[in-house]
């Protein structure tokens, strides 16, 4: 079973609606504004996702071609098993809530490594990328939804409203961070461990 990605979802959808080479893949998924979700920024993971599903028997190549002085390009399909793995995680992905461990979570997760004055630099300078990616968001899906069917739009929306529950949570807890609503100190910390802290714990496998 070939390892699932959206990326690789991708590819296997677009496959579904024609054959097609590589670059058409990157061209399109970016012309449907779908490189919001789906990463097609570095074209060797692109190629790379396609060798495994090759190699995987989702697809095969249809043929070879060339234009004019171009370099030849190779066109793939997809095959019978690519159907059934596409559809598969599909089924996957929209009823598995599973964690995705984002990496802006993990940072908040160690915020007492550094100093609350940092902190509320850091997030303030990600309350200001939220709030333009939000109108960014916001302008793409106004100019386009009095033609473009919702069912098109339906990730864009997603990724909107996961922006702006983003953003009015950066934004509360930066306001905490400057009333000292939140605070700590390398003090604190090392007495907040010590009072924690237990120097025998109990040992499970006994």
């Amino acid at each position: 079973m070939s390892k699932r990605s959206p990326l690789a979802l991708a590819v296997l959808a677009l496959l579904v609606e024609a054959p097609m080479h590589p670059y058409r893949m990157q061209q399109l998924i970016t012309e449907r504004g779908k490189d919001d979700v789906i990463n097609v920024s570095q074209r060797a993971s692109l190629y790379n996702t396609i060798d495994r599903l090759l190699r995987d028997g989702l697809i095969q190549l249809m043929e070879t071609t060339r234009d004019g002085q171009r370099p030849e390009r190779s066109v793939y399909e997809i095959t019978d098993a690519g159907r059934d793995s596409a559809e598969l995680w599909m089924r996957e992905m929209l009823t598995d809530p599973r964690p995705e461990y984002p990496e802006f979570a993990a940072a908040v997760a160690h915020l007492p490594m550094i100093t609350p004055g940092q902190s509320a630099e850091y997030l303030a300078v990600r309350a200001t990328e939220l709030a333009a990616e939000v109108a960014r968001l916001e302008t793409a899906i106004s100019s386009v939804d009095d033609w473009l069917p919702r069912l098109f739009l339906l990730d864009t929306e997603l990724l909107l409203d996961l922006r702006r529950t983003e953003l009015r949570w950066t934004t509360a807890v930066l306001e905490d961070l400057q009333d000292g609503s939140i605070t700590w100190s390398r003090e604190s910390l090392d007495a907040f461990a010590a009072a924690h802290s237990n120097p025998y714990p109990e040992d499970s496998s006994s």
